[in-house]
């Protein structure tokens, strides 16, 4: 079993979950299946009645299991599929708050996490094939010989195990994610964090397309709305959003924001940078 180190580290998310339609965007209960083909590419999302689909908040689950794993891979130190770990580390590393509500709402989501199915032909060796999980396979809340609540254990699919264990299909994210408030917004970052990367020129998607990697169920025209308000309130930490119109067509473009000289020069001596996102 593999128990985290506690501490400040760099949140990592992997690859494949940044620029495909995995998650739910929708805070409401979303049983609707998710169907995805571009190319080789297809990806299909179920949920139960009972729990809903897995959420793109339900994903910093995910986010905080990548960043241990990838820590403690980078540190020469053993990982393992099986975690142990404090939900208060989870909730403090993805920004949530640690009262009693909070700590339901990580049950519902590790809920979600277990019981929403994935079949999908990423990463298969045999063009065409499925491979068919759920984000996590079990988790359990744990005590001690008292009985009183000592931590939860949980497995993470070996799909997403053996992802995170590449390093060229890893990303440091910036922490500022988590106060993302939006589900499109959120999503949006993670899609531009993986192909804005530092690139001069930026990346530039025309709005149908992300309409269609999005997942969503809204109609493209409530979409381009929901667009134009995240572009003119440039809320994507690190980066500048631009729509456009070209060819007969819109398009989104977005650029790496310059960086702070201060931010730059504090990781020079191996300082933290300040937060401004809080």
């Amino acid at each position: 079993m593999f128990v985290p180190r506690r501490g400040p580290i760099a949140p990592r998310d992997a690859q494949d979950l940044m620029v495909w339609p995995f998650f739910s965007l929708a805070k409401n209960h979303r049983t609707r299946p998710i169907d995805f083909r571009m190319g080789d590419v297809a990806i299909r999302v179920e949920a139960t009645h009972e729990h809903g689909m897995a959420t793109i908040w339900d994903a910093d689950v995910l986010i905080w299991a990548a960043s241990q794993i990838v820590e403690a891979r980078d540190a020469g130190h053993p990982t393992s599929r099986m975690i142990a770990a404090r939900p208060h580390d989870i909730l403090t590393f993805t920004r949530r708050g640690t009262g009693k509500a909070s700590y339901a709402r990580l049950k519902a989501a590790l809920d979600r996490l277990q019981s929403t199915t994935i079949a999908t032909t990423l990463r298969q060796p045999e063009r065409g094939r499925c491979q068919c999980f759920s984000w996590i396979n079990a988790w359990r809340e744990c005590s001690d010989a008292r009985g009183r609540a000592c931590g939860i254990e949980l497995i993470v699919s070996d799909w997403f195990y053996q992802a995170i264990l590449q390093p060229q299909w890893v990303l440091t994210i910036d922490r500022a994610y988590f106060g993302l408030t939006g589900g499109l917004e959120r999503w949006l970052y993670r899609l531009v964090r993986k192909h804005g990367g530092r690139q001069v020129g930026g990346w530039t998607f025309d709005l149908p397309h992300l309409h269609m990697r999005s997942g969503l169920l809204w109609p493209l025209k409530r979409f381009a709305f929901a667009l134009r308000d995240n572009v003119s309130r440039q809320a994507l930490p690190g980066y500048t959003l631009t729509l456009f119109a070209e060819h007969g067509r819109h398009w989104l473009r977005f650029v790496r924001s310059p960086e702070d000289c201060y931010a730059v020069a504090l990781r020079r001596v191996g300082l933290a940078p300040v937060d401004k996102s809080s």
